[in-house]
């Protein structure tokens, strides 16, 4: 009798063995300790024995021996070469090298052979995908001595010169690896399978050895398993085999299908498929052969698809209990599978997974789950350079490679790990206001130095005053303190175990708090664990790598990183689940979620190989990349025969449609050739979209502030009397809530700079012409732009483009200024002025300040007014829409600048400065400029008392035809929301 059996598709496996070896060992319970169990993965070792207290419910058990076989997945990192059973021959192998020294060695194997542009972290990347290639080679028994003949002549050039910079693993790595006394992973694991298989075959085990939930796809391990099937109390355990299939289709199975690994295992233990004996179930586990039927046509291979032609109803049950669901985003997808996890929990004990190999589809179902306290982890793990810990490692070394520039210092300051020695939120108030001072606006120079300066030269409004500067002073000594040692080394050619030391030295002075060491704050938690091991792994691998360019250094890290993953030690709710294929292939929920059906993700698209084309893979002997379609196929399958399965995907990602899973058209295939349906999913779509979407909405209306007068300002300049006419909200905002709108970080100087700093180089020049045009003006005009534009130097492509501009502007500005030296005698420039008057409420002061004042051979005054962006029309000007220039002319009349006698004006005008063509433009105000000073200023007194009144709202915009042009409290003011049309402001 065959020693071969399976658990047919649907059930829990690791729940099967559980209750079948309890019911056999039930009247010697010791006699269990005797049985060994080989499962293909940790993993799954650790559900077996979640097993066994289940069936067991709870009462003390001796446990059987379970351990991993090796037949497991090449994602996980625990997987290769650390799965060998506790057997002397194991032992006595040399040790499997580790996974970073291994990378490191090769990594500089390949920049000895390399361009020497090529970077140690482009190296590292390539040394991963070698180290995949390694693994694969070796697991398939095969040898690099192959590679030779490859390469037909007729191809590109480019292979050839692959094939020779792969004498890497066929020459140079196996002297490496001698030297380290030490074994690649792969090859560790198939000498110990080996060496298991020769004891076991020579001295049979005296209890029972059960090999359950592998299908035998690494050739090692299928030589063990066919030992085991000889021993004489020895067991193998399939998962899911279709020993109902007809001989047709299984003379067809290809790679792709999910029958397909263990057709050749059967083949390679000599078993008939027809002797394969079904493992005995748990009462509950009843039969379903209508749902089987269902998946074997589904999985059918392709040249016998015209079966589907004439094939039978499949059975009322077929479809019972299958659910598929489209939703439009990803985001929907993960909300409606909350709530079918979230439902699951109204019924006592019953227990749901999410199965999927979309890691952000688990993370955005984790999320949403927490709107309800529910807290999941999924399975899989996340990427450790993802996690808190390992993203704080990554920031720090980002902010000293980018020498403290604003987005990567605020990125690490306001990190939670980050609290440099002080309390989390002394620390806090120190970053924000560090922020403001400096990091707002325009890049300061590079490093502290940078920084120091910056905040020497910060205005008064970004510090509050010199107490808080000083403050802030020491506290930026402290934290240049904390950094300097690892910022020094990053800036310089060092070595990597250098680097790395400072690095981590750093990262736990600034992790540490005033009553919490780094060390204990930084490494106490998974990810924190995780990265302490990978810090350590690194500091022995990193001996004797080469000097690294401190640049180089955060990509390098981040290199190092990849692939390392941190997984909960155990799952946060009893009854939820977020689950990879691989985990769920050997058990099973109430009710399975099959996430994530989109084809590139579900079978997932084949990974790039830099090293080997796809015949030249074949040629060599690995498998093709339909292998591994296959194996992530019989998981959807044993997924599907399930008794409650809903199946997701997302029609658009990204904004870019998606297709189905081959799976779904194939079910679909199936499903309209027998005429059944499947159900509606529809309502977990409505109430997804349900769930956010208030019972009653409720326009937003205008705003209407209406603060007491004695709140109200008292002065304005000429400026803001224009948005005090078009956005009263804004004066509100600004003058009575004291709101300021915050800079970019590190933004590009912009239009306003533009303008300062036109305004001061032409502010220096016209000191230069009060006593009449100066010699050679045009240099002395450009010699006070040169000064001006300093302050952008840091920016050499906009100090390139404006600097043109100025040029042409400054030609412009000394014709103008010839043109006008006998008729026009400047008065000065920037010139400030206020005018008092008289209010219902009290005074009220207009402020202004003029980019000019000029004295007219007629005796009268010209206010000139610089635009380096757009001017006012005349008409908006004469009608008062643009208040400024008259507003200014009625201070002038009034002797109100500095300087500057009272006396008619008798010339408004911009000069609008644009450096294009022409550079330099005159528009002048065509009204007589004493009425408009008049009306302006009786416009003014009457807007005063308006908002002296304190029934007056400050309204946002009152005026639709004539919004303002800029403002910066539009979103404070909710515009979007209240002036669409049909709003209560539309």
């Amino acid at each position: 009798m065959t020693p071969v059996f399976t658990v047919r598709p649907g059930a829990a496996l690791v729940d099967a063995m559980a209750h079948e070896l309890l019911r056999r060992h039930q009247s010697d319970p010791l006699a269990l300790n005797q049985v060994t169990v080989l499962l293909p993965t940790r993993r799954s070792c650790r559900s077996l024995r979640e097993a066994f207290l289940r069936q067991a419910e709870g009462r003390p058990l001796l446990l059987p021996r379970i351990a991993p076989i090796g037949d497991l997945d090449p994602d996980d990192s625990l997987s290769i070469g650390d799965g060998e059973l506790p057997e002397p021959s194991a032992a006595d192998l040399p040790p499997a090298i580790p996974a970073l020294r291994r990378r490191l060695l090769l990594a500089r194997l390949i920049l000895a052979r390399s361009d020497p542009a090529t970077g140690p972290d482009q190296a590292a990347w390539l040394a991963a995908d070698l180290t995949r290639l390694l693994d694969q080679v070796q697991t398939e028994r095969l040898g690099f001595d192959r590679l030779t003949g490859l390469v037909p002549e007729e191809l590109a050039e480019h292979w050839q010169q692959t094939l020779t910079f792969l004498q890497i693993v066929s020459r140079h790595w196996p002297e490496l690896l001698a030297a380290e006394d030490a074994l690649d992973p792969a090859d560790r694991r198939n000498l110990a399978l080996a060496a298991h298989a020769d004891a076991w075959a020579q001295h049979p085990p005296s209890g029972p050895v059960i090999a359950a939930g592998s299908t035998g796809s690494i050739p090692a391990t299928a030589d063990l398993l066919a030992v085991i099937a000889r021993l004489p109390h020895g067991a193998i355990v399939l998962p899911g085999l279709d020993r109902e299939a007809d001989d047709e289709s299984w003379m067809a199975l290809d790679d792709s299908h999910p029958q397909f690994a263990m057709a050749r295992l059967l083949d390679h233990l000599g078993v008939d498929r027809r002797a394969v004996r079904e493992w005995p179930l748990p009462p509950s586990e009843g039969p379903r052969p209508d749902r089987r039927r269902l998946v074997r046509e589904t999985m059918r291979p392709p040249a016998t698809t015209d079966a589907w032609r004439s094939i039978d109803k499949l059975g009322p049950l077929a479809t019972t209990g299958l659910t598929r669901i489209d939703c439009p985003t990803p985001r929907e997808e993960a909300g409606v599978i909350a709530l079918l996890m979230r439902e699951v929990l109204e019924v006592p004990s019953k227990t749901v997974a999410l199965v999927t190999l979309d890691r952000s589809l688990g993370r955005r179902v984790a999320a949403e789950l927490r709107r309800w306290h529910l807290q999941v982890d999924d399975s899989a793990g996340r990427p450790l350079a993802e996690t808190p810990v390992g993203g704080f490692l990554r920031l720090t070394a980002i902010c000293a490679a980018e020498d403290a520039a604003p987005v990567a210092l605020l990125s690490l300051l306001k990190h939670p790990m980050t609290a440099g020695g002080q309390g989390v939120a002394a620390f806090r108030q120190g970053v924000r206001a560090l922020e403001r001072a400096v990091l707002r606006g325009p890049r300061p120079a590079l490093g502290f130095a940078g920084l120091k300066a910056a905040l020497a030269d910060a205005e008064q409004r970004r510090i509050g005053d010199e107490t808080h500067r000083v403050a802030l002073a020491k506290w930026l000594d402290r934290l240049e303190q904390l950094t300097e040692g690892f910022f020094r080394l990053v800036g310089a050619q060092t070595s990597l175990a250098d680097l790395l030391h400072a690095h981590i030295a750093c990262a736990e002075a600034l992790a540490a708090t005033e009553d919490t060491a780094g060390p204990d704050r930084l490494w106490r938690h998974n990810d924190g664990e995780a990265a302490a091991s990978v810090v350590d792994e690194l500091r022995d691998a990193a001996a004797d790598f080469p000097m690294v360019a401190g640049g180089r250094y955060p990509a390098l890290f981040e290199a190092l990183l990849a692939g390392r993953v941190v997984r909960p030690a155990y799952g946060d709710h009893p009854r939820l689940f977020i689950w990879g294929p691989l985990e769920a292939r050997l058990q099973q929920a109430d009710r399975l979620i099959l996430g994530g059906l989109n084809e590139g993700v579900w079978p997932s698209d084949p990974a790039s190989d830099p090293w080997l084309s796809r015949p030249m893979r074949v040629a060599l002997g690995l498998p093709p990349p339909e292998r591994r379609i296959g194996l992530s196929a019989h998981d959807f399958a044993q997924a599907l025969a399930a008794p409650e399965v809903f199946m997701t995907r997302a029609g658009r990602i990204d904004g870019t449609p998606t297709v189905p899973s081959r799976w779904l058209q194939r079910l679909d295939a199936v499903l309209a050739a027998t005429g059944e349906v499947l159900a509606s999913g529809e309502p977990y779509l409505n109430w997804q979209q349900r769930l956010d979407r208030p019972e009653n909405v409720v326009p937003c209306s205008p705003p209407a502030p209406r603060p007491p007068v004695a709140a109200r300002p008292r002065r304005l300049s000429a400026t803001e009397i224009g948005i005090w006419m078009t956005d009263p909200y804004a004066i509100y905002a600004r003058r009575i809530l004291n709101l300021e709108k915050l800079d970019p970080i590190d933004v590009a100087p912009n239009a306003a700079d533009r303008g300062e700093i036109v305004h001061n180089a032409l502010k220096v020049f016209l000191e230069a012409c009060l006593d009449g045009l100066p010699a050679n003006p045009l240099e002395r005009l450009i010699a006070a732009g040169e000064v001006a534009f300093a302050k952008i130097a840091p920016f050499p492509g906009v100090h390139a483009f404006w600097w043109t501009r100025f040029l042409r502007i400054a030609e412009w500005i000394v014709a103008q200024q010839s043109a006008r030296d006998g008729c026009a005698r400047p008065l000065g420039g920037e010139i400030d002025g206020s005018l008092a008057l008289d209010g219902l409420a009290g005074p009220f002061t207009l402020r202004a300040r003029a980019d000019r004042i000029d004295r007219l051979a007629d005796g009268g005054l010209a206010i000139i007014d610089y635009k380096t962006g757009g001017t006012p029309s005349s008409p908006e000007v004469e009608r008062g829409f643009a208040p400024q220039l008259p507003l200014e002319a009625a201070i002038a009349q009034a002797g109100g600048f500095t300087g500057v006698p009272a006396d008619a004006v008798t010339e408004l005008a911009f000069w609008r400065l644009s450096g294009g063509d022409p550079p330099g433009e005159v528009r002048r105000v065509a009204q007589a400029p004493e009425a408009l000073a008049s009306e302006a200023l009786n416009g003014l007194r009457r807007l005063i008392d308006a908002f002296d009144n304190p029934a007056t709202a400050y309204l946002s915009q009152p005026r639709a035809a004539r919004p303002p042009r800029f403002s910066d409290y539009t979103h404070l003011a909710r515009v979007a929301e209240w002036s669409v049309p049909g709003g209560d402001g539309g």
